[in-house]
């Protein structure tokens, strides 16, 4: 053994030599980069210091020096390839240097006694994103991510590809000072002042991925604190090292009762039972040797005694400025080395061949110790290190290797989707405008299509190559490719001065373009951006009503039963009236000295009499005051008026053209001043009565449309016309007054004042279902009710009605119900809790336009009018537009609307930000590791359930294609073979299962669609998105010989293989 100490290897300044933080040596083994407090990092000729004793020698020591850093540098790390260079500092910024071919082009920096620099290396990125000091780096063996942790209690995640962050985990609760990865590529670990280790498992990212690809990615896996429960918080670093193996982590700063030690903690059961202890202060840091060794000389021939004589080899120091080495086949230090610094010793470095240990110290010098052969073992080839990895999948590149050639073909279908994705993405982030399919439907309801251009943008390239001959599509996309390239180098203006200048493009950080990072945003729905980007398709299937509900809703009561029944007198001034928009107040009654009298109506400056905002309060129904809901009811208006439609702006056009456009029809409904007088409505087009008609009763509410008029009086009663006037139906008597009255294409809605939903089909004369009670979603069920008084619950904040006659409603605490007719029960589709808790709350993830990063690519246009399956036929019976209310458009944008609308009044109330504060604090405790991305998955399957239920065609294409990349890259084995074999329809169901004797539905259905959608393409898309996940191809092969995705031209093969499976399992039934 020998010890190197050479008196110029150090980072000296004018009046010191300044301390050294960090060393790392170069994967060849020629080069040591050092850290230090000068702002400095040097690169050495190792070559010149186990030659410092040969001073004559004329090689070169220093081979460069590079000050890019604004303060002291903590870590250096080469990149295992050797290509790259990063160093971390205390100005929050991490520098990648690469080595440049050419010579330097100075000799020597002017002003200071540098030597002149040998090697070029230039800096080819700058990292930012710690709010703090950076600590210590790591990159991945297969050099595919860098992670950084500092000071900010963050640990964040490049690419090492093409350095963008990929994410950020801020799981620690106080300083991070190391980090080490898994030389099997699946684990990384890092050590806080938080005294815990955090274990990250992860994936290795393919070199074009994105913040949206990784958001599954690097997730905590286990959390250990054991040894470090009274470790003191002096240390600089707390530098952890695993093992060559993969078996073991050494985490430095650890504690044995009060002595300082340095754990050992075992890989998969993450324990530790190991101490080494020796050391008299607490270690900073520790490293393993890269290599094995043996603790026999092996024979000459090759053939060793096997790995069980293969032992690993450990350096640890610290603040005792000791330097001890042991390995695991004894249970004392093989060397100690007592003083070797007057300092701490801040960073240890192996070199490659594992038989060479460098150290630098807080005091400005960096030694070497070289060992003999035999003094630590003999070094195992690094076919035995490989070897020993291989249990732990670690000569496995990604996520395991193909299996056959399926296997590969499957991939190669899945990258190839996935690069068409991109290359549309691209193209529309660059304004490469794609031509509009003439084929398109074209939007309706007066809605733009902003969401439908981005979607044909991003689907273009994939509906022409289905249309195009299947003898060469490679050659149409390198053709569009050149296109899309040369169109982007013609982009050059020339300036008046003659020069030629490149127009600036936007280009976003992560070059996703339409897609983010799926987060728990909270945006509210006023914006116009997220309103498009999360609805899937232009058209939204709600009614939309007309009489704008009071600020909060309409005011929900709970009511105990028994509560006696006394006058309710000063009940309506507690109930927000629906008020329209006013300059100011207006007096209801005055008090005068004959008594209460109405008041004199005062001509105002304009000269127009004002229309009182409301008479008086309505007659309430005795049976509210046992009910044990109550609804505010309306206050009776002297005047209400309906349009049939709701103004739309005309464009620019003639007179001729302005005289073709259908007028408006205006009902009206005008109620007495005087109670017992009859109440007046009347329907008019441009000022010319159509009909007219009296009721007994004062009108509270109206509605209508191209089917029908409907009009709910004071006293319960509901009556309806035909649009020329003619009476449809007696009038229908309900339990109480109506506070909600709502009308879609033949379907009539109306919620009473006791909470009671009915829903009437005009055209059949009949009922959608039993009327149904809102009592169970205004939280009755965990509501205590006082037997004397009201209690408060959630108001009703919009109530609509879907094409098919849904009832949909929305709540004053953020919720979205839909009520499900087969099932007689109320289903919550949108709640906060998904708003916390999942990682797809309002992203753009769920825009149509997220299919562009999956191997399937958005809807092709011509599937968007094929039929929808038998359950939707009555959506366009009435002979309609089918694209107003045809099949493709059932419950459409349903989901994302109640989604946004959670949001705002989640965000009105306040609490948002408080709650996602505690949920990232529940986050960092144990057994809360997998919480986000067990909550992100549940919430896309409740976005699948609920989109099945309400029929929406697009919705659950969509979330089904996201919740099948997601499962996939978390490797759910189990939920990913149930889907498929849902996806098949139950050909593979056992016998005796839940379809024996009974016809199921939707997923346990045999019908050839689910959805709206053939099971047959829901299936290949589902394949080839998780093709590329190749420990699931065992899976997924299977699935895709029989689409014919593993080889070409055996697609009709495959078919035919279907459909004979299933022939056969139904014969064996």
């Amino acid at each position: 053994m020998y010890i190197i100490k050479p008196s110029w290897l150090r980072h000296s300044g004018e009046q010191k030599d300044f301390e050294v933080y960090s060393c790392h040596i170069s994967p060849d083994g020629s080069r040591l980069a050092t850290a230090g407090g000068d702002g400095h990092v040097r690169v050495w000729s190792t070559e010149a210091i186990f030659n410092a004793d040969h001073s004559d020698s004329g090689k070169p020591r220093q081979l460069c020096h590079m000050s890019h850093h604004l303060g002291t540098i903590h870590s250096v790390r080469f990149s295992p390839n050797g290509r790259y260079l990063a160093s971390g500092a205390d100005d929050r910024v991490i520098c990648i240097y690469q080595l440049d071919s050419n010579p330097p082009s100075h000799a020597a920096t002017f002003g200071t006694n540098e030597p002149p620099p040998v090697e070029n290396w230039k800096t080819h990125k700058r990292l930012v994103g710690h709010d703090s000091d950076v600590q210590d780096l790591a990159w991945s063996y297969d050099n595919s991510i860098l992670v950084s942790v500092g000071l900010d209690s963050k640990v964040v995640v490049w690419s090492g590809h093409t350095f963008e962050k990929l994410k950020t985990i801020a799981v620690h609760q106080s300083h991070v000072k190391g980090i080490t990865f898994d030389p099997a590529n699946k684990f990384f670990a890092t050590a806080g002042d938080d005294r815990h280790i955090k274990i990250f498992r992860f994936t290795p990212p393919p070199p074009n991925a994105t913040q949206h690809d990784m958001v599954n990615n690097f997730v905590l896996e286990t959390t250990i604190s054991a040894p470090f429960k009274s470790s003191p918080l002096t240390t600089y670093f707390r530098r952890c090292s695993w093992s060559p193996d993969g078996n073991h982590i050494a985490a430095a700063n650890a504690v044995n009762g009060p002595v300082s030690s340095v754990a050992i903690i075992e890989r998969s059961r993450w324990d530790s039972e190991i101490n080494l202890i020796g050391h008299e202060g607490p270690t900073e840091v520790c490293m393993f040797s890269p290599r094995l060794f043996h603790t026999q000389k092996p024979s000459e021939n090759g053939s060793d005694k096997g790995s069980a004589g293969l032992v690993t080899v450990i350096a640890s120091a610290g603040q005792d400025k000791t330097l001890s080495i042991w390995n695991t086949n004894t249970s004392r230090p093989v060397v100690i080395l007592q003083d070797v610094a007057s300092k701490s010793i801040s960073d240890l470095a192996w070199t490659p061949d594992g038989q060479t240990l460098f150290a630098s110290s807080l005091d400005g010098s960096i030694l070497a110790v070289k060992f003999e052969t035999g003094e630590l073992g003999w070094v195992a080839t690094s076919e035995e290190n490989d070897k020993a990895l291989q249990k732990y999948g670690g000569a496995r590149k990604g996520m395991g290797t193909a299996e056959d050639v399926d296997g590969l073909h499957l991939e190669n279908h899945s990258k190839a989707g996935e690069l068409r994705g991109a290359e549309s993405r691209m193209g529309a982030l660059m304004g490469d405008f794609q031509p509009e399919d003439k084929g398109k439907p074209a939007s309706t309801n007066g809605t733009k299509t902003s969401a439908a251009k981005n979607g044909e943008t991003n689907g273009a390239p994939e509906p022409k190559e289905k249309e195009a001959p299947k003898s060469a599509p490679a050659e149409e996309n390198s053709e569009k490719a050149a296109e899309r390239i040369a169109e982007l180098k013609s982009r050059v203006q020339v300036t008046k001065d003659g020069k030629k200048r490149v127009a600036p493009l936007l280009v976003s950080s992560s070059a996703t373009g339409l897609l983010s990072l799926p987060q728990s945003e909270l945006v509210g729905a006023k914006s116009t951006k997220t309103a498009q980007a999360d609805t899937p398709q232009t058209i939204l299937d709600l009614s939309k009503p007309f009489h704008g509900l009071p600020r909060g809703g309409i005011a929900a009561m709970l009511l105990g039963n028994k509560r006696k029944a006394v006058a309710l007198e000063g009940e309506e001034e507690d109930e927000p009236a629906a008020k329209r928009p006013s300059t100011g107040p207006v007096p209801i009654l005055v008090d005068t000295p004959e008594g209460l009298e109405p008041p004199p109506l005062a001509a105002p400056a304009q000269g127009l009499v004002p229309t009182p905002e409301f008479l008086r309060p309505a007659v309430i129904n005795p049976a509210v005051s046992v009910s044990q809901v109550r609804l505010a009811v309306p206050k009776v208006r002297s005047h209400i008026v309906r349009p049939l439609q709701k103004g739309v702006l005309q464009g620019e056009s003639t007179l001729d053209e302005a005289s073709k456009v259908p007028e408006n029809i205006v009902l009206e409904a005008k109620n007495p001043i005087k109670p017992r007088e009859p109440s007046h409505i009347t329907a008019s087009k441009r000022g010319v009565r159509l009909w007219q008609d009296f009721l007994p009763r004062a009108i509270i509410l109206v509605t209508g449309n191209k089917h029908f008029w409907a009009a709910a009086c004071e006293d319960g009663s509901l009556h309806t016309w035909t649009p020329a006037g003619r009476r449809l139906l007696n009038g229908i008597i309900l339990e109480s007054q109506p506070v909600i009255l709502e009308s879609r294409e033949q379907w009539l809605l109306c919620i009473t004042s006791v909470g009671l939903c009915h829903v009437f089909n005009m055209k059949t004369m009949s009922a959608a279902h039993p009327p149904v009670s809102l009592a169970p979603i205004l939280d009755i069920a965990i509501t205590s009710l006082s037997p004397e008084g009201a209690t408060p619950a959630p108001g009703v904040t919009s109530a609509h009605l879907n094409s098919v006659g849904a009832i949909v409603v929305t709540l004053s605490n953020g919720d979205g119900f839909y009520y499900s007719s087969t099932m007689y029960a109320w289903q919550r589709l949108s709640e906060s809790w998904w708003a916390l808790g999942s990682q797809y709350w309002n992203s753009n993830d769920s825009s149509i336009s997220a299919l562009s990063s999956t191997a399937v690519g958005p809807v092709p246009t011509t599937a968007a009018t094929t039929t929808a399956g038998p359950e939707k036929a009555p959506a366009a019976a009435d002979g309609s537009s089918s694209l107003a209310v045809g099949e493709a458009n059932v419950s459409a944008g349903i989901i994302p609307f109640l989604e946004r609308h959670t949001t705002t009044e989640f965000l009105l109330k306040g609490r948002a930000f408080t709650l996602q504060r505690l949920i990232k604090t529940l986050l960092s405790k144990d057994g809360f590791e997998g919480f986000e991305s067990t909550v992100s998955v549940a919430h896309l399957e409740n976005r699948i359930a609920g989109a099945l239920a309400l029929g929406a065609r697009e919705e659950f294409r969509l979330y089904l294609f996201m919740y099948a990349k997601r499962i996939g890259a978390e490797g759910l084995r189990g939920k990913v073979e149930e889907l498929l074999n849902s996806l098949v329809g139950g050909v593979l169901q056992e016998k005796g299962g839940l379809d024996s004797g009974v016809e199921g539905k939707g997923w346990f259905s045999r019908e050839e669609k689910l959805g709206g959608w053939e099971r047959r393409e829901l299936l290949k898309g589902v394949v080839l998105i998780l093709g590329k996940f190749r420990d699931l191809q065992r899976l997924t092969v299977q699935y895709a010989r029989i689409l014919g995705l593993t080889a070409d031209g055996e697609e009709e093969d495959g078919a035919g293989g279907e459909n004979g499976a299933a022939e056969r399992m139904e014969l064996e039934q």
